[in-house]
């Protein structure tokens, strides 16, 4: 049985989100940790904590939502990439997420970067997901 680790992350901010949750726990990683970093600068959730355990960790998301129309910052989470069609692609070939409104996140060969960001270096990667 293969399991997806990545996918289960975005799932689980996609349910928070859904239940209107403000703090959602995930299990960390290294590849969760900088796709929640990446999520936390570009605006997309309010705070982060990595709380460090005797495995892996635990990651605190404190989720973002409009404060009039309690709108989430997170409209939609998309896995792109999977682990039984990975998804690559080079530096010419970059997607663009809502017309250069969402972001993609790529992981690359100098680390986990958004696609402005891996168009700036002029490197590609796999396609991690898709966040608008």
């Amino acid at each position: 049985m293969i399991t997806d680790p990545i996918s289960d992350y975005l799932a689980t901010i996609r349910n928070a989100i859904m239940a209107n949750h403000r703090v959602v726990e995930i299990p960390g990683s290294n590849l969760k940790r900088d796709i929640t970093k990446i999520l936390f600068e570009k605006g997309y959730i309010l705070n982060y904590k990595f709380e460090e355990d005797d495995k892996q960790g635990i990651i605190k998301i404190a989720l973002k939502y409009h404060p009039v129309t309690k709108q989430p910052a997170i409209n939609k989470l998309q896995r792109v990439s999977k682990p039984g069609l990975r998804k690559y692609v080079g530096a010419n070939k970059l997607p663009r997420v809502l017309n250069g409104l969402g972001i993609a996140i790529l992981s690359s060969s100098i680390g986990v970067i958004t696609d402005k960001e891996a168009k700036k270096e002029n490197v590609g990667g796999e396609v991690l997901c898709y966040v608008s």
